[in-house]
């Protein structure tokens, strides 16, 4: 049964933030959901938003300013957590980039990881469901977007469900995991050793591999450390999207970086591009 931890009116509509326990972590979960001002009986659309490492369901809620261009387009924002909490793993809280907070979406193969580090599955199945139960959404109409390993989140589960988001998007994603030392130590620890196996939780080769989605719309940083370190690798995604013919458009920014400094510079766009999607 869903809870209501808390909950604040905000430009119109409420913020709230909430709690379940999930049948496919096999943990408390927790979610924000921004709720607009609507008439009885209206359902609106959903935007999930998937958040990068380290974070909770609230780095999103508090610091990007989402409620202002969701109240003003008319959209629901689900931002769940990064990875199952509680699950007593043993090392699962050694690192930053493994473990708790770090889910990478992905759906874990390995033991111990395997039992409660379902990440893809609660996001795409579960807590879709737990939303349309409990909140007036419009199921039928979906999209999604995400930040850093949050972006990398949002691609594969658009381009493994293409029909389901009707848009999708990602500022300085983690565009081919399975080539850099975050998704490499994720990966491997998440799936094992097979790299063949990678490649299926890897938007680069999903997209070499056929995966068709939406117009991708990215925004990457010019200034971001995690781009010079190796991390992200947009020239790879751009790569494979020409080969294939994917809909593609990569935005370089001048001067910024990884933080919500950057997201909230352009989060407004991506909100009222994905509104205009979800309401075709």
């Amino acid at each position: 049964m869903m809870k209501i931890v808390s909950e604040n009116k905000c430009f119109g509509g409420r913020q709230l933030i909430c709690a379940h326990d999930s049948t496919t972590t096999g943990t408390p979960m927790r979610f924000s959901v921004y709720m607009p001002g609507m008439k009885d009986g209206e359902n609106a659309p959903v935007i999930w938003w998937l958040s990068g490492l380290t974070c909770t369901e609230e780095n999103f809620t508090f610091k990007s300013g989402a409620q202002k261009h969701a109240s003003e387009n008319g959209v629901i924002i689900v931002a769940p957590d990064t990875s199952p909490r509680g699950a007593n793993i043993a090392g699962e809280d050694d690192a930053y980039d493994f473990g708790t907070g770090a889910g990478f979406y992905v759906d874990a193969a390995v033991a111990p990881w395997s039992k409660n580090y379902r990440m893809f599955s609660y996001i795409g199945e579960e807590l879709p469901q737990v939303v349309g139960a409990n909140f007036a959404a419009d199921m039928s109409r979906q999209s999604i977007m995400g930040h850093s390993m949050g972006g990398h989140g949002a691609l594969i589960l658009a381009l493994k469900n293409p029909q389901r988001y009707r848009a999708v998007s990602a500022f300085s994603p983690i565009c081919h995991p399975s080539g850099c030392a975050w998704g490499q130590k994720a990966l491997a620890g998440y799936l094992g050793d097979d790299k063949t196996e990678w490649k299926k939780w890897d938007a680069t080769e999903l997209i070499n591999a056929g995966a068709k989605c939406p117009e991708i719309w990215a925004e990457q940083g010019a200034a971001d450390e995690f781009l010079s370190s190796g991390q992200l690798m947009p020239e790879a995604l751009a790569g494979a999207c020409a080969k294939a013919n994917q809909p593609l458009i990569m935005n370089m920014r001048e001067g910024y970086d990884h933080s919500y400094y950057f997201i909230s510079t352009f989060l407004g766009d991506h909100i009222t591009k994905h509104a205009a999607a979800l309401r075709a």
